[in-house]
């Protein structure tokens, strides 16, 4: 089986030209019921190292919490406000300056994705799509930032046509109008073809003519290989073929130096009965293939060595997200950051491995009720008997003094004291699990990596549970009960970080 890694840690890198490594990075969708804080999400990346991202939007927040991470960001402008960007120069310099000079340098902002989909997704904005990108650059020259953030918009791969054999391949002639400009527009400013690639949709629409392990970027033998037969180059996956393809319709329109990037391409992991190869194991076959595929520069057949940079699609599985099943479940990461798989990375090159499948934590909820918190923490360090010294006064986890991080420390050490076990980490639902590390200074945690936490194998009590030993009958006892508890504890507790 070989040693399972964790997640995408990546190469650096700034932009996806011939001479430079290619990186991978994720999309972050927000379509959540429990949608992360910026904060958080931004110390997910940072756990993971991940240094690549993109958004779909120019949410402050996420900017915000972003800076001074190194973390490289490609922000957009939504197909809601494309038209009027497209329309107006002002309008997008006002743009520019609220959402890219507001927070550019320390907001490592590398990219600006000017719509998504565009021809398939708002067709009817189209013939102003290079007025946007124009518009968005001019903005950019005016602010000397042009040098170091590249504009593009991200185009569906079903403009190729004709794309096997990937050497005949072409884009849809009526979109030439607008991709002719679009593409003189890249090559001047120096920017890439931002292509969104599937497999799935590809496997799943070619009714058995694509084979499986085609799509999924596994070994096959050479008489399974797609061979182009003008070329004779051999095709071990759709993914090569495609970006290919792409090469070769802009060649048949005379550009011949602008570089691809993917910025999207997944696999899901669950779907409905109508998708049986939606599953969890060829969803981590392929993003963890498409990952060692990206990262130890490859290229394709016909442009071997050459950097392909992708970006994940995507980071959280997205439950409000409109469609089937699988459309909700295209993620790496659930809602609480754990993961949705353990992804299989070795021989991907210079990744780095940091086998974080162990390493959760448990932590106050963000907005929990504070009575409820300090009633959990008063159960914790009472009848849940953990050792709260550390948060005495004076001692490594006193500060900052208040009930969150008080009751994220006692959480986590009730946890791991439990052994991980389920249902450890709910105080009544004011907690939540983490593989974010909430070690600060000097204020180390049970579980954080380093440490040797005893694990005691012993019975959780239930949440639900009637004893008096269950914290969810601790809760509802009286203040003088609550009191009394808290008095023996005092000298057992103090504060964390």
């Amino acid at each position: 089986m070989g040693v399972l890694l964790f997640l995408l840690f990546l190469l650096t890198a700034s932009t996806a030209t011939a001479d430079e490594d290619a990186f991978i990075g994720v999309n972050i969708g927000t379509d959540l019921s429990d949608m992360p804080h910026p904060t958080q999400v931004a110390a997910l990346l940072k756990a993971q190292q991940i240094r690549h991202v993109r958004l779909y939007d120019a949410d402050r927040g996420m900017l915000v919490a972003l800076a001074n991470t190194g973390i490289q960001v490609v922000v957009s402008i939504p197909n809601e406000q494309l038209l009027g960007i497209g329309q107006s120069n002002s309008t997008a310099a006002n743009w520019v300056s609220q959402n890219i000079v507001a927070h550019y340098p320390a907001t490592n902002i590398t990219a600006i994705c000017v719509g998504s989909e565009v021809f398939t997704s708002l067709p009817n904005a189209a013939r102003i799509l290079v007025n946007a990108l124009k518009y968005v650059q001019s903005a950019l020259v005016a602010s000397n930032l042009d040098r170091q953030i590249k504009v593009s918009t991200p185009l569906p791969s079903s403009i190729i046509l004709d794309s096997f054999p990937p050497s005949q391949a072409f884009f849809n002639h009526s979109l030439n109008p607008v991709l002719v400009p679009m593409l003189n527009f890249l090559q001047s400013t120096g920017s890439y073809l931002m292509l969104n690639i599937y497999p799935y949709y590809d496997y799943m629409q070619a009714n058995g003519v694509i084979p499986l392990d085609y799509a999924l970027f596994e070994p096959l033998s050479p008489n399974k290989e797609a061979v182009d037969s003008n070329t004779l180059l051999h095709y071990t996956n759709v993914f090569d073929a495609v970006v290919d393809a792409a090469y070769s319709a802009m060649a048949f329109l005379n550009f011949t130096n602008i570089p691809v990037v993917v910025t999207e391409s997944g696999w899901p992991s669950k779907g409905d009965a109508s998708e049986p190869d939606a599953t969890i194991e060829n969803a981590n076959t392929y993003n963890s293939n498409l990952i060692r595929h990206v990262l130890n520069n490859t290229g394709t057949p016909k442009r071997p060595g050459m950097a392909v940079s992708t970006f994940i699609y995507e980071l959280y599985n997205e439950d409000t997200k409109v469609g089937s099943i699988s459309e909700k479940n295209w993620g790496l990461f659930n809602a609480n950051g754990e993961p949705v798989y353990i992804m299989r990375l070795t021989g991907s090159g210079n990744v780095l491995s940091n086998d974080t499948t162990n390493q959760t934590y448990c932590t106050a909820k963000e907005g929990a009720d504070k009575k409820m918190l300090q009633a959990a923490l008063d159960w914790a360090c009472g009848p849940g008997k953990v050792d709260c010294s550390a948060l005495l006064q004076g001692q490594p986890c006193y500060e900052p003094d208040d009930v969150a991080a008080h009751a994220t420390y006692a959480f986590d050490a009730y946890y791991h004291k439990m052994g991980k076990a389920a249902g450890s980490c709910d105080f009544n639902g004011v907690a939540t699990i983490t593989t974010t590390d909430p070690s600060h200074g000097s204020c180390v945690f049970t579980g954080s990596l380093g440490m040797n936490g005893t694990l005691v194998n012993v019975t959780m009590p239930s949440f639900n549970s009637t004893s008096s030993d269950s914290p969810a009958d601790y809760f509802h006892r009286s203040a003088f009960m609550r009191l009394v508890v808290m008095i023996g504890v005092v000298f057992s507790f103090a504060a964390y970080l």
